[in-house]
């Protein structure tokens, strides 16, 4: 007898839809209230890692000072400009800049409209975890999106900020390009924090197991590397900062693999 309660493949692309005008309907709403916030969007949040005084420097002048090396990590200037050279480059920033915190305080539901689209094709025990799991996403990436900004944005900025070939030639930044920046630095980091949720669920569908993970950690480890060296200026301190956090999740990525693993195999043993 036919199941009537399957539903066909132009329902999923209804249902689809909806989801996806739910969820950019909460990024809109948020983009808006984050419009109207211009004045802390940009100069605290924006142009916080350009200022002297930004928590990561103070951190790392007092950490240098606690190790015997003085002011070496001190931050004593930001010897570059932004400017905006296109007419409507301050208007495209502000549009776009809301779009993008619009999207990163919209991530929970998003999430939840993700899980909502899947969780009819999952077993009745799995749905029991749909808090944990939109949870637990939710609070990587946030963990992700502050890994970047505090770290990986003020790294960069301070370094590429510094970095002259000649002292005739002064750097002017352009608006989007430090914009660009940030949010690469901030985006990529917590995308880069869900690999655990990544790992779950490659390991439900059978793609990878924990043995696999397991043997493939020096190949795991030049990947780090390497985004670690895409993400980060090119000096040492900065790859290994970021490199840490990155390892860190793949062992946890191997953890959760195995805790998976096995769960499947209990399930398959009790049908």
């Amino acid at each position: 007898m036919e199941n009537t309660n399957e539903m066909s493949f132009l329902g999923h692309l209804e249902e689809l839809r909806w989801h996806l005008i739910r969820s950019t309907l909460a990024i809109l709403i948020f983009a808006s209230l984050a419009f109207i916030a211009k004045d802390f969007i940009f100069d605290t949040l924006i142009f916080g890692p350009k200022k002297i005084d930004f928590p990561t420097y103070q951190w790392f002048c007092s950490i240098s000072q606690a190790f015997g090396q003085g002011d070496s990590f001190c931050i004593t200037e930001m010897p570059f400009r932004i400017q905006s050279r296109t007419v409507a480059g301050q208007f495209s920033a502000h549009l776009w800049t809301s779009i993008l915190a619009g999207f990163i305080v919209a991530f929970p539901y998003i999430i939840y409209e993700f899980w909502r689209f899947v969780s009819p094709g999952l077993h009745v025990n799995e749905r029991k975890h749909a808090r944990g799991f939109i949870f637990i996403a939710s609070l990587l990436f946030f963990i992700g999106v502050l890994f970047g900004y505090y770290m990986v944005t003020p790294l960069s900025i301070n370094f590429l900020g510094n970095y002259t070939v000649s002292g005739e030639v002064f750097n002017d930044f352009d608006l989007s390009s430090y914009i660009g920046l940030l949010r690469t630095s901030v985006l990529a980091s917590g995308l880069i924090f869900e690999l655990p949720i990544i790992i779950y669920f490659l390991t439900k569908v059978g793609v990878v197991t924990p043995t696999f993970l397991s043997k493939n950690r020096k190949f795991a480890l030049i990947i780090v590397l390497s985004l670690s060296a895409i993400i980060t200026p090119p000096d040492i301190v900065s790859q290994i900062i970021v490199s840490i956090p990155l390892l860190i999740l793949y062992e946890l990525s191997i953890f959760i693999s195995k805790f998976t693993f096995k769960s499947l195999e209990k399930d398959s043993q009790n049908l």
